[in-house]
């Protein structure tokens, strides 16, 4: 293996990680876990949102366009219909059926 070009390699070629590089990274992944907990979570409610309001063409562009939450975010904001789904109302509107006789 001695005529293996060094190239292939970055060992072969002396790349050593710097002790700045390994710290930089164990600092920035709790960001990531965030980014990636927030994505998913937006993106799971922004797709729910669609496909209960039957908007295919949203609920399409939401799963495979990927911005980290703003375009989830806009079609929350400005494009989900608003009072179709009573998502914070638990109680129904119904009237309530009394059970005793009337006079």
């Amino acid at each position: 293996m001695q005529n293996f070009p060094a190239i292939y390699s970055p060992y072969a070629a002396g790349f050593t990680p710097s002790p700045f590089m390994a710290g930089l990274m164990l600092t920035l992944l709790p960001f990531l876990f965030i980014i990636v907990v927030w994505t998913i979570a937006i993106k799971g409610y922004a797709l729910w949102h669609a496909s209960r309001n039957s908007q295919k063409w949203w609920f399409i562009a939401l799963l495979v366009i990927n911005t980290l939450g703003i375009l989830e975010v806009v079609y929350l904001i400005w494009f989900a219909p608003k009072g179709s789904n009573k998502l914070n109302s638990r109680v129904s509107h119904t009237p309530a059926q009394h059970s005793s006789p009337q006079a």
